[in-house]
């Protein structure tokens, strides 16, 4: 089960953070910020995989973006990191070429694309088309409401 996901920049500022067990505010801060020190430092020769107090920290390098998810130790790293590639595959086919600005402009979509695809933290999605077909009908909504509001 994931507990967490989170988008942490090369310069170690988390552009996105996902939550699915109930942490106080200064907790996440603290987890944020021992992870971020954690994965940022790393050399990039070692492995994705590192185990952190009693959970597993698996995360994948993409441009300038580190993705990072926490995940219970019996858990399989090699799905994990599948997991996190199709987040960032979707990601990619959406926002054709993502990049950071992406991240930071379209936080809402972001989130909308990973809670399709996680649910509970578990994975809920495989089909990389069906979300994306999902989430543009989201935004047809958004863009052209059905109902009309009058005014009184």
């Amino acid at each position: 089960m994931i507990h967490f996901l989170l988008l942490i920049s090369r310069q170690g500022k988390a552009r996105i953070t996902k939550w699915f067990n109930q942490y106080s505010t200064d907790e996440k801060k603290q987890h944020v910020a021992e992870i971020t020190q954690i994965v940022i430092s790393r050399p990039q020769k070692l492995c994705n995989f590192v185990e952190w107090k009693d959970k597993k920290i698996v995360y994948k390098r993409y441009a300038s973006l580190y993705f990072v998810v926490c995940v219970d130790p019996d858990d399989n790293e090699l799905i994990t990191l599948e997991v996190i590639h199709q987040y960032v595959e979707v990601l990619d086919r959406y926002f054709n070429n993502v990049c950071e600005l992406d991240l930071i402009f379209h936080f809402h979509k972001a989130y909308y694309l990973l809670d399709e695809l996680l649910l509970g933290g578990d994975h809920q999605e495989t089909s990389k088309k069906s979300v994306l077909r999902i989430v543009a009908q989201q935004d047809a909504l958004m863009e052209s409401p059905t109902e009309k509001f009058v005014e009184i």
